[in-house]
């Protein structure tokens, strides 16, 4: 199975890039594991919040493929402990799915059709976290998750 992440816009400070980079180069000794960043939508700034979430919305569908199985890192999403979402993932690899996609939208969600698409709705924390920041929560999240799969000790109960 491989692992996308996609992320509307692009990860600008120095540090979050360092920590990215780090959990990302761990991740491939596990699974195919892939991050996109999807440029902003031209002229955002003059869109609307609804004109905005179309624009990106189309951007995003476009990396789709049929079969991914689509999950939206989204606010309203269900939560998980660091060992449920293992658990989870645990269940996605061994059910078959080819690509599993995750997706962190812009600043001000995401479109219906994007939540039509998806099969799932995660959430990371109740807290809010910058769009920016939550890639490098979600990455260090995804290793952790193999790290309990494979009884490593980086996770402590």
């Amino acid at each position: 199975m491989k692992i996308l992440l996609l992320a509307i816009g692009k990860t600008d400070e120095d540090y979050l890039l360092t920590g990215i980079k780090k959990y990302v180069g761990r991740l491939g000794h596990y699974v195919s594991f892939e991050m996109k960043e999807i440029p902003d939508p031209r002229n955002r700034k003059t869109l609307s919040e609804e004109q905005q979430k179309k624009a990106e919305s189309f951007l995003i569908l476009s990396q789709l493929q049929p079969s991914d199985q689509v999950v939206l890192l989204d606010e309203n999403g269900k939560s998980f402990s660091s060992t449920a979402f293992a658990e989870n993932l645990e269940r996605q690899m061994s059910s078959g799915i080819k690509r599993l996609v995750f997706i962190i939208g812009g600043p001000y969600g995401f479109a219906q059709d994007v939540y039509d698409r998806a099969n799932a709705q995660m959430s990371l924390s109740p807290m809010t976290f910058s769009h920016q920041m939550v890639r490098l929560i979600f990455v260090e999240q995804l290793y952790r998750a193999f790290t309990i799969l494979k009884g490593e000790p980086y996770h402590h109960q």
